[in-house]
């Protein structure tokens, strides 16, 4: 009996996996620049005070910049990291990016409108790895 599968190629699947981290740096990047658009949200940021109970630290935007790291540094390693390596670094990028927009935003509708597109964009690139198998005639 023939099966109805297709097997999509390392190279398919490292694009699409490339172009979803793109469209989950883009939502960050988006989130928070309709945040400062807040009224006072800007000012009390310049102003070095707190946002819902946070101080924002040099610290703090250094924890902020590492994390927003992974999802620009997955948009290139999914593309030139082999096979086995490539899946399980999606694997936990996406978790850890799950992690992160889910429990370090401001929680406004526009944030979780974002951080929902986010959080799909991640499953779907865990579901994909997971699933990811190299066909024979792959390298």
């Amino acid at each position: 009996m023939k099966s109805n599968t297709v097997q999509i190629s390392t190279q398919e699947t490292k694009n699409r996996l490339s172009t979803l981290w793109i469209f989950i740096m883009i939502n960050m990047a988006f989130a928070d620049i309709i945040g400062f658009m807040y009224p006072g949200a800007l000012a009390k940021i310049v102003a070095g005070m707190p946002i819902d109970g946070t101080v924002i630290t040099p610290s703090l935007l250094l924890v902020g910049a590492l994390l927003l790291e992974i999802p620009t540094t997955m948009i290139v390693i999914s593309r030139f990291l082999k096979y086995g390596v490539n899946r399980w670094f999606n694997i936990v990028a996406a978790f850890i990016t799950i992690v992160y927009v889910a429990g370090m935003g401001t929680p406004t509708v526009v944030y979780w409108f974002f951080c929902s597109l986010e959080i799909l964009a991640c499953l779907v690139i865990i579901v994909m790895s997971i699933r990811w198998r190299k066909s024979e005639n792959e390298i």
